[in-house]
């Protein structure tokens, strides 16, 4: 009974910030469009999330749960986590809602903290990295190593690069993304041109709890593009040839013709005649 009252107080004094949130939702809405039953439906997903830590405030956008854009609050303007979404990352004309989405929840954090404190998990669990190529691996070719960070709340974190544990300069953003369940995933890039001897190691850690995860990242598996090309050429080549004297030998057996009698005592058998090619020969075997 006292934590159900603990929460209703906690409600009571969250009243006071609830005029604010029609004006959160500045931009009108679509108009409801009816969908036929043979169409599947799609969700947008717009996140806006703040805390007391690195980054302080963060927005993505998402489409079944692919993210598309984050904000970069700095600049006010879009991120494209792609090169494809280019061109839709300029639009800008809801970036009075964003910033004003922004103080909001600002806003929550300085009031509702002080209500809340001890009472919310700060954590949950351990975030999770694991590194793959974004193209299949040829050795000598550009490639983009994809450091993939799941199981991520609060989406405090920091992502580093090393090389033969050698720190790797000049890394893009890393592109933070919320999912279903309240729970965040991460992104983080490195453009690279993969050799045999590669060792590269992808550090996360989680600042709320300074929890490290490494996840390391080595070839397997993988042919030099120069090899690749000429073993399958050699291949291509190889069954090419197969084929030709298959077929003549083929050719050679089925135009001989099917001997009308065998001496007294033997079988006489066409069977493989008549299963392979009946136009040649039409008897089956049996004694004389």
């Amino acid at each position: 009974m006292g934590h159900e009252q603990n929460q209703g107080a906690a409600l009571l004094q969250m009243l006071p910030l609830l005029w604010l949130l029609p004006h959160s939702w500045a931009i009108p809405e679509a108009p409801t469009s009816v969908w036929p039953d043979d169409l599947q439906n799609h969700t947008f997903q717009h996140t806006v999330y703040c805390q007391d830590g690195s980054p302080s405030v963060g927005l993505s956008e998402s489409y079944d749960e692919d993210q598309l854009f984050f904000f970069n609050f700095s600049e006010n303007t879009r991120v494209p986590r792609l090169p494809e979404f280019a061109d839709w990352a300029q639009e800008q004309r809801d970036a009075p809602a964003i910033l004003f989405d922004k103080v909001f929840c600002q806003m929550m954090i300085r009031e509702l903290e002080p209500i809340f404190d001890g009472k919310i998990p700060v954590s949950r669990g351990f975030p999770i990295a694991e590194v793959f190529t974004l193209k299949p691996l040829e050795f000598g070719k550009p490639n983009t190593l994809v450091c993939f960070v799941s199981n991520l709340f609060p989406p405090m974190l920091t992502v580093n690069w090393q090389h033969h544990s050698v720190p790797v300069e000049g890394v893009g953003p890393t592109f933070v993304s919320a999912v279903d369940g309240l729970s965040f995933q991460a992104f983080s890039y490195l453009n690279v041109t993969p050799e045999p001897s590669d060792i590269f190691s992808c550090i996360v850690t989680h600042e709320i709890d300074r929890y490290t995860a490494i996840a390391y990242w080595v070839p397997q598996n993988a042919l030099p593009s120069d090899l690749l090309e000429n073993v399958l050429c050699g291949v291509a080549f190889g069954l090419g040839v197969l084929g030709i004297i298959v077929g003549v030998v083929l050719i050679i057996y089925f135009r001989k013709p099917c001997s009308g009698s065998i001496s007294s005592g033997r079988a006489r058998y066409s069977d493989a005649c008549v299963h392979v090619s009946g136009l040649f020969c039409g008897t089956v075997g049996g004694h004389i």
